[in-house]
């Protein structure tokens, strides 16, 4: 029993890294596993049980980001270099994998979709915790690390530019920085009655 669990979880880790789990069919899965669909159904009775069996199977073949490591750098800035280098590691490591389940997210079983939102914004919580600024500049900056932090800037800026980890994490941090200096600049100074805005 256990081993014909295991293929089939392991057929599904292949398809959803392969074709994406929008595309990935019980039928395929049955297929490359060399099972029945009814013996699929019968060790994982929905896609919600499917799917969490195959993410936790991947993800243990992976070494995952830390942010309880983040959170133990005092320095914003600093913390914010640490954070997207152990987030662009691991997008790196899972590139291929990651550019699926994010392509095909809105395909995900619900549940998922809604731990990934979470894992993700909790992420972007700690790495924009130590910078200051009222709640407007806490938008702005909370916007820019948001970005920083996606998958999909990772896949630009390194895929579609070719940059390497840490070129991609200087040029993040000098934009993330810029907007904290321009916005603490900005609720500092009078705005000309002349000035735009």
């Amino acid at each position: 029993m256990s081993q014909t669990r295991q293929r089939i979880v392991e057929a599904t880790v292949a398809l959803h890294g392969s074709v994406g789990p929008a595309a990935t069919t019980i039928a395929a899965i049955a297929d490359l596993g060399k099972v029945t669909r009814l013996t699929v159904y019968r060790h994982f009775p929905d896609e919600t049980a499917l799917f969490s069996a195959c993410s936790a199977h991947w993800m243990s073949q992976q070494q995952p980001p830390d942010p309880a490591a983040w959170a133990q750098i005092g320095d914003p800035a600093a913390r914010l270099r640490a954070g997207l280098a152990d987030l662009y590691r691991f997008y790196r490591a899972g590139a291929g994998m990651l550019a699926l389940v994010y392509r095909d997210f809105a395909a995900l079983p619900e549940a998922h979709q809604q731990r990934l939102r979470e894992h993700d914004d909790h992420g972007c919580q700690i790495l924009a915790a130590p910078f200051p600024g009222d709640p407007g500049q806490r938008r702005l900056t909370g916007a820019a690390i948001g970005h920083a932090a996606s998958f999909w800037t990772w896949h630009s800026l390194c895929i579609g530019q070719g940059l390497t980890n840490q070129e991609a994490v200087e040029v993040m941090t000098g934009a993330v920085l810029t907007v904290t200096r321009r916005t603490r600049h900005s609720a500092g100074r009078q705005i000309p009655a002349t000035e735009p805005g």
